[in-house]
């Protein structure tokens, strides 16, 4: 396993910061190699992630989530895909400091990302730098999950699921 850190600084409040992190299926649109993300529930993805025609997809599980304060996510099904937490601490009113660890590792595009020296940490930051821009050109946040996850689940007393006020009938 090969262990990642970058941070950068992001001129928005902690609570846009983390309301637009937490808002995965925008991960596209500022990190390189993330092509889709489809939200389950609400400790669950499915990520399909890609460099030129090779892509994959995994399932990834939130392990912990404190709004205003860090995600800690794992890949399910094999112990060796990436895993890894991001922080969010506040500098100022209106500037947040947003720090990113992932751990690499395996047969797959993560493991073979993290083998060329230099390489995952250059994509790591130019990824980091295009959420700043991302996060600062939105000013706020496009929606917020502000739920808090423990061990893998959603603890009591906190926001579910949206669900509709008609049994059968599918939300969206």
């Amino acid at each position: 396993m090969k262990t990642i850190e970058n941070t950068v600084a992001v001129s928005v409040p902690l609570r846009t910061a983390y309301d637009q992190w937490t808002q995965f299926e925008t991960f596209p649109r500022f990190m390189s190699g993330v092509k889709r993300v489809r939200q389950q529930t609400c400790s669950v993805s499915v990520w399909v992630v890609g460099a030129g025609p090779l892509r994959q997809e995994f399932t990834v599980e939130i392990l912990e989530q404190a709004p205003d304060s860090h995600v800690v996510w794992r890949t399910l099904g094999r112990g060796d895909l990436p895993r890894g937490e991001v922080r969010f601490r506040a500098l100022a009113e209106d500037s947040t400091e947003v720090g990113l660890l992932v751990e690499l590792g395996g047969r797959n595009l993560a493991g073979a990302l993290g083998a060329v020296p230099g390489v995952a940490e250059r994509v790591l930051g130019r990824d980091l730098t295009r959420f700043k821009y991302f996060a600062e050109g939105l000013g706020e946040a496009t929606a917020g999950w502000r739920g808090t996850i423990r061990g893998g689940h959603v603890q009591p007393g906190m926001p579910e699921e949206a669900k509709s006020p008609t049994p059968t009938w599918p939300m969206g």
